[in-house]
């Protein structure tokens, strides 16, 4: 009995063994499995999902050896060092230098590391500030607080000791810049305006001076070193049109707006259009034309204010065009919408469009482009005649010279405009159609309107009528087309468009397809057509 009872629990030990070995290979081959799913997902993952899944403690050094990197390190030892720094220097110690480093190779000739810091000091700086009436006043700069990005640029690569020939340094951001001013003998807030206006040259000053795109080159090796230094490299003409749906900041009435644009935020660079008295859809069409310096890395900004007459002017919005967008040559038709903040991108509030017209002609493609803005459109024939005995390089100069204003242009041609149809027009009458027609006229010869036959109950309308005006001034001029529905007791608005000259003049002809401002929907699609009359200058 106990014989049978051995073998009956033998082979059910056995049995056990079996099912057991089984079961642990098959969980071991799934856990294998899973880890190489979780293997492949880890491959695949970006340093934003590493960031979001692991704590800082366990980030994998691909993670935090990114882009940009954290100098803590380097912090901790500037506090060790500096209180020696300051019996050298006698300022105060600087708390948080450095927060972070990014390095960017430049194509293998040059590497640029951009420094963010944090500077919180008190030296002792005086300025002699003269006045008008000769009085020199020794004012106190202190409590200087500064967060910015600071730029070095190590080129050109050489094989020499120490491997590069020069270093480039710049301002590359200045997110803050705060500091006090104190008349050493008295309080600068008891004389009226002084405080603001030194604040306000002396952060023109840092702008102007350091602030890229310029940068201070210093020689490392012997060599030419000019090609690193800040030179112009193009024109950027802007034209001002228009804008719409603009946020109301008056109480009673309507907005007053106004525009400021720059490519540089000093003073002087500036350009301001004219105020447009209580409208929320002004249109300015007004030309400014700035100075490029670096394509890659400036933007066009623009700011709508509205003029509160004694107050300040109060921000209505802002937009920005990226230089590196735009095509060389080509005259780009944009609507831009205005944001609080071109920094912060949280505002979801609706602050209108602004519409701009921006043609980019680099200097070196100055004989494959045409700029109906250029300064030798304004010449006679003479003085072509004299500038052809000039060298280039030195008529160039002066060209490029951007305190050398040129004279204002006047092309004078012929404008053929064709109405060719609308498409997706909404409805304005009760049986779900419309009945319309558009009436065409330039803003600087408002007598003056042409208008197309009327087509009855339809919303894609077809009137292939061509039209000519006689423009005396078409870089300043405008063309508008409104469109109405026909009504046997009168007619309804539907919406307009707003145009203007400069592509047609560039590109002589071109169709297009516009959609009408103050509709649901609809689009006009128009064909354009410029011949040229005998220019003059003004």
């Amino acid at each position: 009995m106990s014989f049978f009872l051995g073998i009956v629990l033998g082979i059910a030990f056995g049995l056990g063994l079996v099912i057991a070995f089984a079961r642990s290979e098959t969980s071991r081959s799934k856990r294998r499995r899973e880890l190489a799913a979780s293997v492949a997902s880890f491959s695949k993952m970006s340093f934003q999902d590493s960031r979001k899944i692991f704590p800082a403690a366990f980030y994998p050094s691909w993670v935090i050896f990114s882009h940009r990197q954290k100098l803590k390190w380097l912090n901790h030892e500037l506090i060790k060092i500096w209180p020696y720094v300051n019996e050298l220097t006698d300022t105060y110690m600087i708390m948080s230098f450095f927060i972070g480093v990014t390095i960017i190779e430049d194509d293998g000739c040059g590497i640029t590391v951009e420094l963010d810091l944090n500077w919180d000091g008190n030296p002792n700086i005086v300025l002699d500030i003269r006045t008008k009436l000769g009085v020199v006043l020794p004012v106190q700069v202190k409590d200087i607080s500064f967060t910015g990005v600071f730029r070095v640029i190590f080129k050109p690569l050489t094989e020499h000791f120490p491997c590069f020939g020069a270093v480039s340094y710049s301002l590359r951001d200045k997110k803050k810049l705060d500091f006090t001013l104190k008349v050493i003998g008295g309080e600068i807030s008891t004389i009226p305006g002084i405080s603001d206006a030194i604040e306000e040259t002396i952060h023109d000053a840092i702008e102007d001076s350091i602030s890229w795109p310029v940068r201070k080159v210093v020689p490392i090796l012997p060599g030419d070193y000019s090609d690193l230094e800040l030179r112009p490299v193009g024109i950027l003409e802007v034209k001002l049109v228009q804008a719409r749906n603009l946020t109301n900041k008056d109480i009673i009435g309507k907005s007053d707006p106004f525009a400021v644009l720059y490519i540089r935020p000093i003073r002087a660079r500036m350009k301001i259009s004219k105020v447009i008295s209580n409208d929320l859809n002004p249109i300015w069409n007004e030309h400014f034309e700035f100075v490029v310096e670096d394509v890659p890395t400036q933007n066009l900004v623009v700011k709508i204010y509205d003029d509160d007459g004694v107050r300040p002017p109060e921000l209505i919005g802002c937009a920005r065009v990226r230089l590196k967008d735009l095509q060389p040559g080509k005259v780009e038709d944009i609507w831009l919408k205005l944001v609080k903040d071109l920094e912060v991108q949280r505002d979801k509030k609706d602050r209108g469009q602004v519409h701009l017209e921006l043609l980019y002609c680099p200097y070196d493609m100055e004989d494959e482009i045409v700029n109906p803005f250029a300064h030798q459109l304004s010449m006679t024939s003479l003085e072509k005649a004299l500038k052809s005995g000039k060298s280039r390089t030195k008529a160039s100069h002066i060209h490029r010279t951007p305190t050398n204003r040129k004279r204002d242009v006047i092309l004078r041609g012929v404008l053929s405009v064709t109405v060719i149809s609308a498409n997706n027009l909404p409805a304005m009458d009760m049986s779900g159609k419309s009945d319309p027609y558009v009436v065409l006229s330039m803003k600087k010869m408002s007598t003056i309107n042409n208008r197309t036959r009327v087509v009855n109950e339809s919303l894609n309308p077809i009137w292939d009528q061509t039209f000519d005006f006689v423009v005396e001034d078409g870089l300043h001029d405008i063309l508008i087309l409104e469109v109405w529905d026909h009504d046997t007791f009168g007619k309804d608005y539907i919406g307009r468009c707003i145009l203007t000259l400069t592509k047609v003049i560039v590109e002589k002809e071109y169709s297009d397809s516009f959609p009408l401002e103050g509709a649901k929907s609809g689009r006009l699609n128009l064909h354009f057509k410029w011949t040229p009359l005998p220019i003059y200058r003004a």
